[in-house]
């Protein structure tokens, strides 16, 4: 990764009054499609740890490449904060803005800070403590079980739409106490979706509301029906939360466990199928399914980029001059592709030191990366116990990644086996 020569990445028109911006990148457009580390090393020869960029509607922002700068300013809070009303662009952005959803301030954890933020971050951790994780793997076994019987017949499937996302979302669901399969849930996928990852013809913002009406009705159904799942936990937690704080910390626990963790199974399935470092040990016993789990989460993390962090006053970070109000979006992508920690550019599936799950207080809450985990492995280990002889159903070469800056994952995933007679 040290010996680029030649750099080109997309540039865009720098913002009106925005001299740090004149050569800012893009964050959108092909580059981003199929090979964005190329991407991120061309911008790091040009423009080092911390790159101008601009986003949808030319708004201008700082992208975060270096694994100790994304580092730095997760763990220090008080400086980059997550309440984006500090953003000093908020008077050019339009009312449909697509990515209004991820940035516009919402009364949920993930635009909380200090004491608020550790209040809500512990009612969510508490919850997901109750998850009971031989349970959910039994859950998730079964679960797969079900998704693998409705293609094991047919000898081909395409598994992003009949495995890997249906499944993350009824493990979701089910942990939430939602009954999965349902068209209301099904509906409430969708609309998840386009909130975090919306296609051309899409409405984030509308989707985003309805997210919201269907969690108002999911309270309003535990508080008569409480059951063992972690809305009812929540409901009943001595911090006392509002109906309003719960609502948005479901949405976040929902959203964070169901899309990131499809592609996360989508991308390991992947590197299983194409990648001749595990095909041997893996049709042996499957020892490499958790290593490469954690490769992806090194080379092909789910989560690509995450908006973000804003300044709270003047500061330095990388060489860049930050002012007050700016937005930093975290490269946690580029962070684990940093030459600096991976010179060789190999990454070591013992390493769990990624920043996949980000870092510092707003991390993801504990124990969400371990319940993610067991879903994943789950999905992955009884697809290949299942189908023995699973393999792409197109060239490796012919598979394409879905247009995102955002988030890591595949259009489609064909694959061929033998059928199985039920």
């Amino acid at each position: 990764m040290n010996d680029v020569t030649d750099p080109s990445p997309p540039q865009a028109a720098p913002p009106p009054g925005c001299p740090a911006h004149a050569n800012a990148v893009s964050l959108s457009g092909i580059e981003y499609q199929q090979t964005p580390l190329d991407l991120y090393r061309s911008m790091r020869f040009a423009h080092g740890p911390v790159a101008p960029v601009v986003l949808d509607g030319n708004i201008p922002a700082w992208l975060v490449l270096g694994y100790s700068e994304v580092s730095y300013v997760t763990a220090n809070d008080e400086l980059f904060a997550r309440d984006s009303r500090r953003w000093n662009q908020w008077p050019n952005i339009p009312d449909d803005w697509p990515l209004l959803p991820f940035v516009g301030y919402q009364p949920s954890v993930l635009f909380t800070e200090g004491a608020e933020h550790r209040r809500r971050a512990g009612v969510i951790s508490e919850a997901l403590e109750g998850v009971d994780q031989f349970e959910l793997a039994r859950e998730c076994a079964l679960l797969a079980g079900d998704l693998i019987d409705a293609f094991a017949g047919s000898g081909q499937a395409e598994l992003m739409s009949a495995y890997t996302h249906p499944l993350a979302m009824r493990a979701a669901v089910h942990m939430c106490g939602m009954p999965a399969g349902s068209a209301e849930t099904e509906s409430l996928v969708e609309d998840l979706r386009i909130s975090l990852d919306a296609a051309e013809g899409d409405d984030p913002v509308a989707a985003y509301g309805r997210v919201g009406e269907r969690m108002n009705r999911l309270i309003e159904e535990k508080r008569k029906r409480p059951g063992a799942d972690v809305t009812s936990r929540m409901l009943t937690h001595e911090a006392g939360l509002s109906d309003e704080e719960i609502v948005q910390d479901l949405i976040s626990v929902i959203a964070a466990a169901q899309q990131p963790t499809a592609n996360w199974i989508c991308n390991a399935l992947r590197l299983l199928l194409t990648d001749e470092r595990f095909a041997v040990n893996v049709s042996g016993g499957r020892l490499s399914v958790g290593q490469a789990l954690n490769e992806v989460l090194w080379m092909d993390t789910p989560t690509q980029n995450f908006i973000g962090r804003w300044a709270a006053r003047d500061t330095q970070l990388g060489g860049r001059r930050i002012q007050a109000g700016d937005c930093l979006v975290l490269g946690l992508a580029a962070a684990n592709t940093d030459p600096q920690i991976w010179p060789d550019s190999a990454a070591a599936s013992e390493n769990s030191a990624h920043l996949s799950f980000s870092n510092g207080e707003h991390r993801c809450p504990y124990p969400a990366p371990l319940l993610a985990e067991v879903i994943a492995r789950t999905a992955v280990e009884t697809l290949l116990e299942r189908l023995p002889d699973l393999v792409l159903g197109v060239e490796p070469d012919e598979l394409r990644w879905r247009p995102s800056v955002w988030m890591r994952g595949l259009t489609a995933l064909p694959v061929q086996f033998t059928p199985v007679v039920q």
